[in-house]
């Protein structure tokens, strides 16, 4: 009866211990999981940041196009005027509207490829979001997996021979010692 005794109390440490390991896994996968999930919401809100960023740079960018724009046409009614040019009749008027039409199509064209970009960085913003997300769900499912695992390790601990019995059973009607 003394290895009887000892085989029990073996089992029984081996369940405790599958138990531990268990519920410590299972804690590591979760906190593994707000980790990743924490980590791309900080991706996500960088992206956002740097699309604000964006929309600051065009607005800088226009600002410094017009200070050049207004310089170019200086320098061209000069350089008309020296040439005895009068200003606002003929070649004079046609390359200022040319000039002024260019400016207008530059604008545009500097705010479409900032809109551009940004919206890349939001889409970039709401793909790390969805990752994180996943990442948190994989946790999940690995925690789900891990208990499981530990549920089955301990029902088949559960059976083996001796396991929760105090008493002997008969074989074929009889009791052996």
């Amino acid at each position: 009866m003394a290895w009887f005794a000892a085989a029990s109390t073996a089992t029984q440490i081996g369940i405790g211990a599958t138990a531990v390991m268990g519920a410590a896994q299972y804690q590591q996968q979760g906190a593994i999981g707000k980790y990743n999930q924490s980590v791309q919401e900080r991706n996500a809100t960088v992206a956002e940041q740097e699309a604000g960023m964006l929309e600051q740079q065009l607005e800088f960018d226009i600002a410094r196009f017009d200070q050049q724009f207004r310089q170019l046409e200086g320098t061209t009614e000069v350089n008309l005027n020296k040439s005895g040019v009068v200003a606002g009749t003929g070649t004079a008027f046609r390359i200022a509207r040319y000039n002024a039409e260019q400016a207008v199509l530059q604008k545009d064209v500097m705010e479409y490829n900032s809109k551009v970009a940004e919206g890349k960085k939001m889409e970039e913003a709401n793909f790390a979001r969805i990752q994180g997300q996943m990442a948190r769900q994989s946790a999940k499912m690995a925690q789900l997996q891990t208990i499981a695992q530990t549920g089955s390790s301990l029902m088949s601990m559960g059976r083996s021979p001796g396991f929760g019995d105090s008493m002997q059973r008969p074989i074929n009607g009889q009791y052996f010692d």
